[in-house]
């Protein structure tokens, strides 16, 4: 019988890369883990740091999951009614024992009709469309809810991965890994959240956000209605 925790982490184009390779680091850690960055096809997918990112499998040719994880990033919205990366998803999360998402790709994961009364962790600024989806959001780092853990925000998603790696190995196992990374975040400044940030801030933020904002809105609102 094997032993082999195989791992999907869904790599597609205008992927926040950190999203991505943040977990991936700490999962591709845990003994017996096989991570698989699968997305359509394995020629090389564009993050949106500017560099590529090559798949090692394409959906067709993907072993069952035992974890599947959906990252976000703006490339989410061209997921939302994308058939094909949507069923995909559904198929693998039937047979995987954790269906988690880092950052707004659980909204990914609600467009596959995978977090119907679910608690979610989102990004805050995307938090407030998983209603749309049938699903319970909440403002924490890591959400639980059955087989489902979700990670908050970009950089909650290293957080949400040793969460995950204790589930799989254990939790002296997460902590060995924690050690080996020398995880132990102390950042410069008080300002990751919108709480932390203040009110100028949100709102700057937000501004900057308006040239892109409706088109990822616009497609969040069909798929929601879809």
């Amino acid at each position: 019988m094997s032993t082999t925790i195989h791992i999907g982490m869904l790599l597609f184009p205008n992927v926040t890369q950190l999203d991505l390779t943040g977990p991936t680091q700490v999962l591709s850690r845990v003994p017996g883990a096989r991570v698989h960055l699968a997305w359509k096809d394995t020629a090389p997918v564009m993050t949106d740091a500017g560099f590529a990112i090559v798949p090692t499998t394409a959906f067709a040719d993907c072993p069952q999951f035992d974890v599947l994880c959906v990252p976000g990033g703006f490339g989410t919205k061209d997921l939302l009614e994308d058939e094909e990366t949507l069923a995909f998803l559904r198929g693998q999360a039937a047979g995987a024992r954790w269906v988690t998402s880092v950052c707004n790709g659980s909204l990914v994961l609600g467009a596959a009709g995978l977090l119907q009364g679910y608690r979610s962790a989102c990004h805050w600024r995307w938090r407030r469309y998983l209603p749309a989806f049938g699903a319970i959001p909440v403002a924490e780092r890591i959400v639980r809810d059955r087989n489902r853990i979700s990670g908050g925000g970009v950089t909650a998603g290293i957080d949400f991965a040793f969460a995950l790696a204790a589930e799989l190995a254990g939790e002296e196992a997460a902590k060995m890994i924690q050690l080996a990374l020398e995880y132990d975040p102390a950042p410069p400044f008080a300002c990751g959240t919108p709480e932390a940030a203040g009110a100028e801030r949100v709102a700057r933020y937000e501004a900057g956000l308006a040239a892109r904002m409706p088109v990822a809105e616009e497609a969040i609102r069909r798929a929601a209605l879809s």
